[in-house]
């Protein structure tokens, strides 16, 4: 029998350390704070070393375990550097959040070879490279969780944001694969995959020159965004931080290889 004691420890994230990439913002700082909530020791990491330890901090104030780290995801080795020194000194990797991420708005046929290639260091071979890293560690210690952060965009193309959605769904097929291999070694792997969600990143649109945010193109910008979707609006960073808890924790023990998708309905597959 299932009890209210049964059910809060498969949530418990206590005793685990888990490393968040892109930490220093947006879904991966709050994802951040949700794992620490819930009890585990998070390496905030991001490319900004000075938002990184912003989300450490605050984590450390509201009384949670936390440290920062500097890194470029798009570096050959520097994930595999941080993950063997986090694993030095905690004694293991229990999970890795892969979501640092950047885009470029631009169509397939007139995107820039120079910026595909830096969306694909970052958003694909980043993931790549940070999956590589942390899954050696949790398949020598026969256990582990690793989420990779996708898009919705995968699900329901979009115009102008093509080399991203194709990066995302390479993190898709990245994600099926791992999970294959490394599933009898106790290693689960999945992604999740965001609807619309403000951000630093979606804040493009609506943001001034001089980096305030423009009110009146924020509502332009959000407000079909949320008549799009069948729940009526868009979502909230906490919303993908609580679905990345679920595949981190053992209430998700069964789940490997699967792609969940918080998008408000706006799109649905079986």
């Amino acid at each position: 029998m299932e009890t209210a004691q049964s059910v809060r420890k498969a949530f418990d994230l206590t005793g685990r350390v888990a490393l968040v990439t892109g930490a220093g913002s947006g879904i991966g700082r709050t994802t951040a704070e949700v794992l620490a909530g819930a009890g585990a020791t998070v390496v905030c990491a991001d490319i900004n070393s000075a938002t990184a330890s912003d989300t450490a901090a605050a984590i450390l104030g509201q009384g949670g375990r936390a440290e920062s780290a500097e890194l470029n995801v798009a570096a050959r080795g520097a994930a595999e550097t941080l993950v063997q020194n986090i694993a030095a000194r905690h004694g293991g990797l229990h999970i890795m959040c892969n979501i640092a991420g950047i885009m470029i708005d631009s169509t397939i046929i007139d995107v820039d070879p120079d910026e595909f290639d830096r969306i694909v260091a970052v958003n694909l071979k980043g993931v790549l490279y940070g999956c590589q890293a942390a899954g050696k560690v949790m398949v020598d210690q026969r256990g582990g969780s690793i989420i990779n952060m996708t898009s919705a965009a995968v699900l329901s193309p979009a115009p102008g944001i093509g080399p991203y959605a194709i990066c995302k769904a390479g993190v898709a097929q990245l994600t099926k694969s791992m999970a294959v291999e490394v599933g009898k070694h106790g290693v689960r792997v999945n992604s999740v995959a965001p609807g619309f969600v403000p951000t630093n990143m979606t804040a493009r649109y609506y943001t001034n020159p001089d980096g305030s945010v423009n009110e009146e193109a924020k509502a332009a910008t959000l407000a079909p965004m949320a008549k799009f979707a069948p729940l009526r609006r868009v979502g909230e960073t906490s919303e993908i931080a609580f679905a990345v808890l679920y595949l981190a924790s053992d209430a998700s023990s069964y789940v490997t290889g699967q792609l969940l998708s918080p998008n408000g309905g706006t799109s649905m597959s079986y």
